[in-house]
């Protein structure tokens, strides 16, 4: 079967998604926070870069390779992090890193995942990345960076945006709560998606194994919140310069929406940063992310990841054109998963990088160093 004959894009894969998942999954998988407003901007101010077409050149032999943190790739995207990705779809992280390892991309597991670094360790490539939550207590920090190099993650990504639990209303009225509980509303709209139902009997429900080891009860918590907000703090420029310490390896800091902070990150050590603005999921008085990028660019010379409503290769090129140096995509993904199994991930890369090859054709770029900003119209 031709994947591409039936799903050509990544919003073919999100329509057929929504129809395999419950509607509770599918709330938490596609909400964002408040009214949805920074959601749709991140669509939006996407739509809203332009670029010239060039003409003449003749054929044009397009290259999608790239170097970051000094690694090759072969295309210039990831496998961003998404918590608790065992509950859209069965063995979900296990899947994702399986992919991100057969092309040679980046796969970023989330704290608070549903398989932990050690269930993982088998299936990584050498460009396995954490998404660390900055757990509080000190020695449950050592300790979990010990975890993740001891399973192969060469990459640490501590996500600076999330210094409380967002409302995310839509997964609130759908129900879905942390740890999940299966109320007889659950229950019904489960008997309506076998597939997934099925799925999940054989692997069980979903929890976050990492912090296993470090739970000894539950509390009372927000509809939106979850066990790891037990183990969690804020943390501030002393807390990265820790974990610049202790972490032997590449050091992003993801969150990013303020130029003025690059001075002091690179400061502190930090070799990437990513703009991000939690993909309208965190926080609904923000920018769209893609706005915050140019002048992010023009404020530091350190390498620049970008995500937040990447839907296609032709947002990848707009990303890189203003100034990011590696995007990263997470419900793109996630639908890939959900609608096609274990087919998904691969036919997700697939999409995007033939759509870069198109449009990359249409500007006459024959490598992404030639996307530059004199390219955007707008």
């Amino acid at each position: 079967m031709d994947l591409h004959s039936s799903f050509p894009s990544i919003g073919d894969l999100k329509r057929h998604a929504r129809r395999k998942v419950p509607p509770f999954v599918w709330e938490y998988l596609d909400s964002g926070t408040g009214s949805e407003v920074t959601l749709h901007k991140n669509r939006a101010a996407l739509d809203d870069v332009e670029f010239l077409p060039s003409i003449l050149h003749g054929p044009i032999e397009c290259d999608t390779r790239t170097q970051f943190l000094g690694q090759d790739f072969p295309l210039p995207f990831g496998i961003a992090p998404i918590g608790m990705s065992g509950l859209i779809w069965p063995d979900a992280e296990k899947l994702l890193a399986l992919a991100g390892a057969k092309a040679g991309l980046p796969y970023t597991l989330s704290t608070v995942a549903s398989q932990s670094p050690e269930d993982l360790a088998p299936h990584l490539g050498q460009n396995a990345w954490f998404q660390l939550y900055p757990p509080k207590d000190p020695d449950i920090r050592a300790d979990m960076l010990g975890r993740i190099k001891s399973a192969g993650f060469s990459t640490l990504v501590l996500t600076v945006d999330v210094p409380v639990a967002s409302r995310r209303e839509r997964q609130v009225r759908s129900g879905l709560t942390h740890p999940p509980r299966l109320t007889p509303r659950l229950l019904a709209q489960i008997a309506q998606r076998p597939t997934w139902a099925l799925g999940m009997a054989r692997n069980g429900m979903p929890r976050m194994r990492t912090l296993d080891k470090y739970i000894d009860g539950d509390s009372a918590l927000s509809p939106t919140a979850h066990i790891g907000y037990l183990l969690r703090t804020s943390p501030d420029m002393d807390y990265v310069k820790w974990l610049r310490d202790a972490w032997d390896g590449p050091f992003v800091v993801k969150g990013v929406m303020r130029a003025e902070d690059a001075a002091r990150l690179k400061q502190a050590g930090v070799d990437a940063l990513w703009v991000s603005n939690h993909g309208g999921r965190q926080f609904d008085g923000a920018p769209a992310s893609i706005c915050a990028l140019p002048a992010i660019r023009a404020a530091t010379d350190l390498p620049l990841i970008f995500d937040s409503g990447v839907e296609g290769g032709l947002d990848v090129l707009r990303a890189l054109a203003l100034g990011a140096d590696f995007v990263m995509l997470g419900r793109g993904f996630l639908y890939g998963l959900a609608a096609l199994g274990s087919r998904g991930p691969a036919h997700v890369i697939d999409i995007l990088r033939q759509d870069m090859l198109a449009n990359m054709g249409q500007m006459g770029l024959a490598k992404l160093d030639q996307l530059t900003p004199r390219q955007y119209s707008n």
